[in-house]
């Protein structure tokens, strides 16, 4: 599958997860549902794509502020994302209806120049760094070396 494709399953991965958690996946679940099931699924319909939304939408609402919230986030969006790659490989016609939705609901980017970094994955204990390329980096440690403690 191509790079553009691969990118645009990823946002709408992430877009339709995000959604999930907000007052617009009301608006936006009919959408979704009608990308996934072409010719109308029925909305409630129980085991139904529909369904599974709701019950991970629900598992994710739940989770707001729990210790494994980002865990569960992390594992919803990477079951989105494969319904979305089987969904193009069966039907590329779709990533265009995929287009529009991100571009409609996909948080706005932040304008060029600012910087948004965000650190996931639970507690930093040591340094965290974050940029382009490093190189030659040394941090050093409260204790010093093993060369200083052994004198």
């Amino acid at each position: 599958m191509e790079a553009e494709l691969m990118a645009l399953i990823g946002t709408g991965a992430t877009t339709v997860v995000g959604l999930m958690v907000t007052d617009a996946w009301g608006q936006a679940k009919q959408r979704v549902v009608g990308l996934f099931a072409p010719g109308g699924e029925s909305g409630g319909e129980p085991g139904g794509m529909a369904g599974e939304l709701e019950e991970s939408r629900t598992a994710l609402v739940a989770a707001e502020g729990a210790a494994d919230e980002e865990d569960l986030r992390s594992d919803v969006t990477a079951s989105v994302r494969l319904r979305l790659r089987r969904l193009l490989e069966q039907d590329p016609g779709a990533a265009e209806e995929l287009r529009r939705l991100v571009d409609e609901f996909a948080p706005a980017a932040p304008p060029p120049g600012t910087v948004h970094n965000s650190i996931t994955g639970g507690r930093q204990d040591g340094p965290v760094v974050q940029g382009h390329t490093f190189t030659h980096l040394t941090f050093g440690t409260a204790g010093g070396t093993a060369r200083d403690q052994a004198d």
